[in-house]
């Protein structure tokens, strides 16, 4: 049966919305978001062919998709942008993503999109500087937010002054089937620590991230999987937790890289 999205925010003009039930079968579940400031709409990690069909048929309800403004892929990962190629045939988005990665989208676009629609990926793509910055969004600014080698090497999460929510990407991500906000952050843990372990790259560049996040005026986290974090307090338990975490190469001695020949 189908679910309605969670509204994150909503104040008549300005609305953000969570798709938390559109992945099914073997794929991890995924969180998809919409952001609509009047006529003008953004859409953030749309996924793979896993999710294009449910995703764009309930983004419809919500949007005419063809006049998407941009969509925004934090990172490369095939959950994260894997169905470029039908975004930019249905859809006139723009796609926001950090310049490392975007040469490499035109790998995800196959060839009838230029022979016989004459789209061209690379000119609707927005490469994304490493020091991040704002763009115009409708009557407001959206901000990409620098967190690179977490855990991609050209990583952004998205921050909506508006509502105050940072959309983080992996950051924060938890292996649980709903996005509802975590209640007890203790007995939480256990569905992010593996996760945070292998996928982040080292406690110093949590640590980094977690002291630029505490300058924003931040009210809710929300990753690409599992629950959110919501109200400051919340918020700032769980930028202690990432400060304090070690992860990634932390954690690598000489028995991670050796390899038996016989």
């Amino acid at each position: 049966m189908r679910r309605e999205p969670i509204e994150l925010y909503n104040d008549g003009t300005h609305k953000c919305l969570l798709f938390d039930d559109i992945v099914t079968g073997e794929g991890v579940q995924a969180n998809q978001f919409l952001i609509l400031n009047g006529e003008h709409s953004i859409l953030l990690d749309p996924g793979g062919d896993l999710t294009y069909t449910p995703l764009s048929l309930e983004l419809s309800r919500h949007v005419d998709l063809k006049k998407l403004d941009y969509i925004f892929s934090s990172h490369q990962d095939p959950d994260v942008i894997a169905a470029l190629d039908k975004w930019l045939l249905h859809t006139n988005a723009q796609v926001l993503t950090s310049k490392l990665w975007a040469r490499f989208l035109p790998h995800l676009t196959a060839g009838y999109l230029s022979n016989s629609h004459g789209i061209n990926t690379y000119e609707r793509v927005i490469p994304i500087e490493d020091k991040g910055g704002s763009f115009r969004f409708g009557n407001t600014r959206l901000v990409a937010v620098p967190a690179h080698f977490l855990h991609s090497v050209g990583n952004f999460q998205l921050y909506d002054p508006v509502s105050k929510i940072l959309f983080t990407g992996d950051m924060g991500a938890s292996l649980v089937e709903d996005a509802a906000p975590v209640e007890n952050f203790e007995e939480h843990i256990q569905y992010m620590e593996g996760f945070h372990r292998r996928y982040m790259v080292s406690n110093k560049v949590m640590n980094l991230w977690a002291n630029m996040v505490r300058q924003m005026d931040v009210e809710m986290i929300v990753p690409q999987h599992g629950r959110m974090f919501k109200g400051k307090a919340m918020v700032n338990t769980f930028l202690d937790w990432v400060s304090d975490f070690k992860c990634g190469i932390d954690l690598l001695d000489q028995s991670n890289y050796s390899v038996k020949l016989d």
